[in-house]
């Protein structure tokens, strides 16, 4: 009864624990045994960064940068310290040949036979690679690829195949699908065969390791860095960063912009986690008092001798009190060590879960020895009230078994509706003015406390209820309106328990509801795209779309194509010579100020440019993936989803659709052929038009709500050709009759293998929910915690009701009467329990979820007021959902589990009772 809490308490203190890297750690593994990583940035220039070595902007801002009058970054070598040790990293993404086709794969050059590299990568067998022709793979690798060590492989395009001597993980990254070799080994016979094909390389990304000695990479060696146009990750710094006041960036930016939304005091799952133990310490003492209170009464007897033989009160309760501490001591012992024995065992599954390993096992001596007094003072506090009521018995009634008759407490129920006020009253204080989830949890017990004080009266308005019930379960209930001082204490712990289970659920659904509302779909569920990915792959579009309809379930296909300007080969945004782009021009008068004024943003006041985040110019638009302007017909508008049937209507009569009406003006829009690269750079440094021909269509505007998801402007193949641009294909945009398989999807991949292409796919599948290692924790945790005290209540029901059943079988009675009875009696305690901790649960987890909102609410404040905020963000959505489901499961589950377990418990052919010999 007491072990079973310290059990889940102990473990999921160590594997929270073992989960959470500390500093030291979480740097090994970014950067082995290096003083710091110097990367690169995406601007070229010099960087103002944060000391998190993460995020970072020009120098002077972005309007700076694009102004061109920045000086250039040097060569990232250039930023290593003279004297310094330095390895090179490399790694880029390209597809790997496997046993089932092609696997989007990382590819890495490192030399992890250097002292510096100790600690990136865990080999797990094999052995390192110890020159060309050699690679190790990840365990992510060889599961989806079917491969093993010792097999052979090649990456798309690569005249080298390559042998896999090793298998190895990346400790905080074990889904990570990568290849590793030593340098020189990977890219370069790789780019030389794709550049013999006329097809671009790889693009590989560049960071040092350095080891500098002494203090480390210091803060003044990052800023000098950074005036490179670097980006260093320091492990001197991140261990110790400078003041505000030291930080450049700080200056320049406010530092607010650059705090993750669960900062600041956020919500976070540890403060879920410390409202749930607190509320599972209350269940323990609910669980243990009426243990003692039942052992007590089944001992009284030998209590009643004891006072026979001249004992006193103070010997009886001496005698209880110190049968609670033993026991409070054993189960902390064995709580705690099946706990620990527990996360040891479930390692493996909780790291697999998680993504990640464990840094190692984190015993905090001290938080599992405060776990185990915890137990002890439990026990011993548990079995103080049924030790002075023992020892107010008379000798003669406890040597009888006489109850005697207890009038109702008439001030407990008084006290239990001011802890229920008072406790909501303190949620909603420390959710919507203090925002604190200590005063949170702290109210919440409270009220759990005043419902459980509440819980007699309310055993007796349940007793109401068996005048509409069949005999056995009316007999159970009144039975347990009778005894409510056996009752009360055993619906309280199961109350309890639900109580903890259905906080963390309610949180952990509302949270899933949130992130599903804010998730952003790129395309219509169930609806994909298929496009080439190389130059040249616009020759195999044709037979891409044919492999496409012939392999997947395809309802409706809508064939895209693109602009094209000078060389077919181009990408539409190649700045190379001979490669154009068609771009589609807003208006002038039609753009958003903000960023039209030669200052941008900066040019404007805080208050203007809040007043001018609600102009509908300056509206937010949504990122998606899909290219600004395609070419297609009105199947394209079927596939979206689109219903407006305008635009099937006027992309048949040969007119253009646009879903931005910011575009738009007078029923017309405006595309620019771009030809001549060095004009438009000239144009982008001084915030210029873009020169080039200007091309006119007329339009028909979708309607809002019409959605085209990232697409702003479709024009039919007949008006592209009467405008005079030309077009090459893209791909095909398709909607699927049912879900793809996994099988289909692989074959589709091999097909598009034995073809040569190179093309990506996707099919929006929806909204994913995500589980982190400690919602995991908590809901096993809390799951485990209410089937054992369901458990725990139907065992002390059944054994301080043994009396009753010994009465049935000397009357009597069939054993299926007994079953059903002490069946029906644990069902109602379970029942009753249940009702009681479900409405207790949501409490805390309102509070929770109001506190995360008030939270979020002042940051998004803050960004208003700082100007970097839109009103987009302002548009918070912090939803409070009860999971009807897993509360419709405890209600049925736990009292019919309950029942059937009394039931099975109960012996078909008790002893009868008799009376001692006078």
């Amino acid at each position: 009864m007491i072990a079973l809490p310290i059990i889940g308490v102990s473990a999921a203190d160590l594997a929270l624990r073992s989960g959470e890297l500390s500093p030291q750690q979480t740097l090994t593994r970014e950067l082995g045994a290096a003083d710091a990583r110097i990367g690169e940035t995406h601007v070229d220039g010099a960087v103002l960064q944060h000391p998190d070595g993460e995020h970072y902007v020009p120098v002077g801002g972005y309007d700076a940068h694009r102004s061109g009058k920045q000086p250039q970054s040097q060569p990232l070598k250039a930023s290593v310290p003279t004297g310094a040790k330095a390895v090179q990293d490399t790694s880029g993404h390209t597809k790997v040949h496997t046993a089932h086709g092609l696997l989007a794969t990382e590819l890495r050059e490192l030399d992890v036979h250097d002292p510096l590299t100790r600690g990136l990568i865990t080999l797990d067998r094999g052995r390192l690679p110890s020159g060309p022709g050699e690679v190790v793979a990840t365990n992510a690798f060889l599961k989806a690829s079917g491969l093993y060590v010792g097999s052979s492989v090649t990456p798309r395009g690569s005249p080298v195949a390559y042998k896999v001597v090793g298998a190895y993980e990346l400790p905080s990254s074990l889904r990570t699908t990568e290849l590793l070799a030593l340098p020189g080994t990977l890219f370069t016979p790789l780019d030389k065969a794709l550049q013999a094909t006329g097809a671009p390389g790889v693009s590989a990304r560049t960071s040092y390791l350095v080891s500098v000695g002494g203090d480390g990479f210091t803060w003044n060696m990052v800023k000098e860095a950074n005036a490179k146009g670097a980006l260093v990750r320091s492990r001197a710094v991140a261990l110790n960063p400078p003041a505000d006041s030291d930080v450049p960036l700080f200056r320049q930016e406010p530092k607010e912009q650059f705090e993750p939304p669960g900062s600041g005091g956020t919500v976070t799952e540890r403060a879920v986690l410390a409202t749930v133990i607190g509320l599972t310490m209350l269940e323990v003492c609910l669980l243990a008092g009426p243990a003692f209170a039942v052992g007590a009464r089944r001992s009284r007897r030998q209590l009643g001798l004891l006072g026979a033989n001249g004992g006193d009160r103070r010997h009886i309760r001496a005698v209880v009190l110190s049968g609670g501490l033993v026991i409070g001591a054993v189960a902390a012992v064995i709580g705690t060590a099946i706990g620990v024995a527990l996360t040891v065992g479930l390692r493996p599954v909780l790291e697999q879960q998680l993504g990640a390993r464990f840094g190692g096992f984190d015993v905090r001596p001290l938080e599992l020895l405060g776990i185990a007094l915890l137990a002890v003072l439990t026990g011993l506090l548990a079995a103080v009230v049924p030790a002075v009521t023992a020892s107010r018995q008379t000798v003669l009634a406890s040597l009888t078994g006489r109850r005697g008759v207890r009038r109702a407490n008439r001030v407990l129920p008084v006290l239990g509706l001011v802890a229920v006020a008072g406790g909501t009253a303190l949620v909603l204080y420390g959710a919507n003015y203090r925002v604190s989830t200590t005063v949170v949890a702290a109210g919440s017990a409270v009220a759990e406390l005043g419902v459980v004080a509440l819980t007699p009266v309310l055993v007796g308005l349940f007793g109401r209820l068996g005048r509409w019930l069949p005999l056995s379960p009316r007999l159970a209930l009144r039975d347990a309106v009778r005894n409510r001082g056996r009752t009360a204490p055993a619906v309280a712990a199961v109350l309890a328990a639900v109580a903890g289970t259905v906080a963390v659920s309610t949180y952990d659904h509302s949270s899933d509801v949130q992130a599903r509302h804010e998730y952003v779909a790129e395309l219509p569920a169930n609806v994909g795209t298929l496009t080439a990915n190389d130059n040249t792959g616009h020759k195999d579009v044709p037979a891409l779309r044919d492999t496409l309809s012939g392999t997947l379930p395809v309802a409706v296909r809508a064939d895209v194509d693109r602009f094209v300007v000078g060389n077919p080969n181009c990408e539409m945004r190649e700045s190379d010579p001979g490669c154009g782009r068609v771009e589609l021009i807003t208006p002038k008068e039609q753009r958003c100020p903000l960023f039209e004024a030669p200052g941008g943003i900066d040019s404007f006041t805080r208050a203007q440019a809040r007043e001018l985040r609600k102009d509908p110019r300056c509206a937010p638009r949504t990122f998606y993936s899909a290219p600004d302007v395609v070419v297609a017909d009105e199947k394209l508008m079927t596939v979206l989803a689109v219903t407006d049937p305008g635009s099937a209507a006027a992309l048949k009569d040969g007119r253009a659709v646009s879903f931005e009406p910011r575009d738009v003006k007078d029923g017309k829009v405006t595309l620019r052929v771009v030809t001549d690269q060095a004009a438009v750079e000239e144009a982008s440094a001084k915030n210029a038009e873009l020169p080039g021909q200007d091309k006119v269509l007329a339009v028909h505007t979708a309607p809002r709500p019409a959605e085209a998801w990232g697409i702003k402007l479709v024009v039919p193949p007949a008006a592209a050709k009467n405008a005079g641009l030309a077009t090459a294909p893209l791909g095909a945009w398709f909607s699927l009759d049912g879900k793809a398989t996994g099988a289909q999807r692989q074959k589709l991949d091999g097909e598009i293998d034995r073809m040569g292409a190179d093309a990506h796919l996707k099919i929006e599948e929806g909204y994913q929910k995500e589980s982190t290692l400690g919602v995991l924790v908590l809901t096993v945790f809390a799951g485990l915690i209410t089937i054992g005290a369901a458990g725990i209540a139907t065992g002390l029901s059944q054994a301080d009701a043994e009396a009753d059943l010994k009465t049935l079988a000397a009357v009597g009675a069939d054993p299926r009467v007994r079953r059903t009875l002490s069946g029906f009696q644990c069902g109602v305690v379970a029942l009753m329990g249940v009702v009681l901790g479900s409405a207790a649960g949501i409490l805390p987890a309102v509070g929770l979820r109001l506190t995360q909102e008030r939270e979020q609410e002042r940051l998004i404040r803050n960004g208003l007021e700082m100007g970097w905020a839109t009103l987009q963000d302002a548009d918070l959505y912090v939803p409070i959902a009860v999971p009807w489901s897993t509360l419709a499961g405890l209600l049925i589950l736990v009292p019919l589990g309950a029942a059937l377990l009394a039931a099975l418990v109960t012996r078909s052919s008790g002893a009868l009772a008799r009376r001692e010999a006078g």
